[in-house]
């Protein structure tokens, strides 16, 4: 008997998402618990897994389209998952080997470029294959020639003609349509101002240094400036609570409690998945489940859980290499702050010119609720932590 193959739930709030890729195409065997299809949200993309042994004898929704939790995806006949052996002669046939399973962002990636999925090793979870491991599998060109016996050589010019002015199309994710989306939307309904200071981290650096090689033999991780700033936010949101605040309505909510988004970089656009009651974290803790969370990123494990809510955000640019930027609001929240490079830079101290390792950083907040004044003074005492890090020990 034929089964379906639904659209599951996907997570408070997220009532759609867009069929992304198949792995599987119509005629395939499948096996349980075997991934079919990815689902683009506009919060973290979902894996649907056939539930039977079967056939897939039908793909309802094609990539692209848009479904809704319960619709029908397809359709699985009964069927063997696998092909049999046959065994002639007392001869038995050579199975074909298993591919390794992959994510789809990879698979693409190893198609486009020719890498050969049977010949590189997964570095994900249950040795799944990611997008680095294919970008590490991909030989230069200069190995290419060497390995035909031939030295390194510049590329061919590109064909004459309309050849140098080609263009390709690309659907954007689910996810990229939102962020676009709500980006613009904070800038419309928000009254959104920036202001910027400057915070000498030399004794931060300084501290790192002398306890990073201890923190991560000790904790397994290793001591970033993200705990810093997370650490010293929560301090300083505790002086100006108007700004752990989101407007509804016309109501002001204060939170009597600090859950710190924190944005990372991924392939699909940034996410911002949430330190919960960072009032509560240590140090190590906090390191543990920033890495925990980048490594979801990267395996495109992080569920709706991770992303939702949050009271304030950070992010940092600076992994980047930005000197100074204007950060955007994460709606509800009123107020995000933003880290940017570390540089060597000569600045005035007690009346002589010295070399610090210098930050900008800024705030960007909703002029609706949080005062300039407010705003100012936050980042004073933000710089004021950061720079004598151990008036951290007398908050706490």
């Amino acid at each position: 008997m034929a089964a379906e193959i639904s659209v599951p739930m996907l997570g408070e709030s997220v009532l759609e998402a867009t069929v992304g890729h198949w792995l599987k195409q119509e005629g395939q065997p499948v096996a349980v618990g075997e991934v079919l299809v990815e689902l683009e949200t506009e919060k973290v993309n979902a894996e649907v897994a056939a539930d039977r042994a079967g056939v897939l004898e039908r793909i309802v929704h094609r990539e692209g389209e848009t479904v809704h939790p319960g619709d029908v995806l397809a359709i699985i006949g009964e069927g063997h998952p696998l092909p049999p052996r046959r065994e002639r002669a007392g001869v038995r046939e050579p199975t074909a080997p298993a591919t390794p399973r992959v994510s789809p962002i990879a698979e693409r990636l190893a198609a486009q470029r020719g890498v050969d999925l049977a010949q590189v090793q997964g570095t994900g979870p249950g040795g799944r294959i990611l997008k680095e491991d294919i970008e590490k599998a991909i030989p230069s060109p200069a190995a290419a020639g060497q390995g035909k016996g031939e030295g390194p050589h510049p590329s061919p010019l590109p064909p004459a003609g309309e050849a140098r002015r080609s263009e390709t199309r690309q659907r954007l994710s689910r996810r990229r349509l939102t962020i676009a989306r709500r980006l613009v939307e904070a800038q419309h309904a928000a009254a959104m101002l920036t202001t910027f200071n400057e915070i000498d981290m030399s004794g931060v650096v300084e501290l790192r240094t002398k306890q990073r090689q201890a923190f991560k033999e000790r904790h397994g991780v290793d001591l970033g400036y993200m705990s810093f700033f997370t650490k010293v936010s929560v301090a300083v949101l505790k002086l100006f609570p108007r700004i752990n605040a989101e407007l509804d309505g016309e109501e002001l909510v204060v939170k009597q409690y600090y859950d710190i988004g924190v944005a990372i970089g991924d392939p699909e656009g940034l996410v911002v998945p949430v330190l919960r009651d960072a009032q509560d974290m240590t140090f190590a803790e906090i390191e543990q489940a920033i890495a925990g969370f980048v490594q979801k990123a990267q395996d495109r494990t992080l569920t709706v859980e991770d992303l939702r809510g949050g009271t304030f955000t950070i992010t940092n640019g600076g992994v980047y290499g930005s000197l100074m930027s204007t950060p955007i609001l994460n709606p509800p929240q009123v107020a995000i702050l933003s880290l940017h490079k570390i540089e060597q830079r000569p600045v005035a101290v007690d009346g002589q010119v010295a070399v610090r390792p210098m930050m900008y950083v800024a705030l960007s907040y909703d002029h609706r609720v949080v005062d300039g004044r407010e705003a100012v003074q936050f980042l004073v005492q933000i710089k004021r932590f950061i720079e004598q890090p151990e008036l951290l020990l007398l908050d706490s």
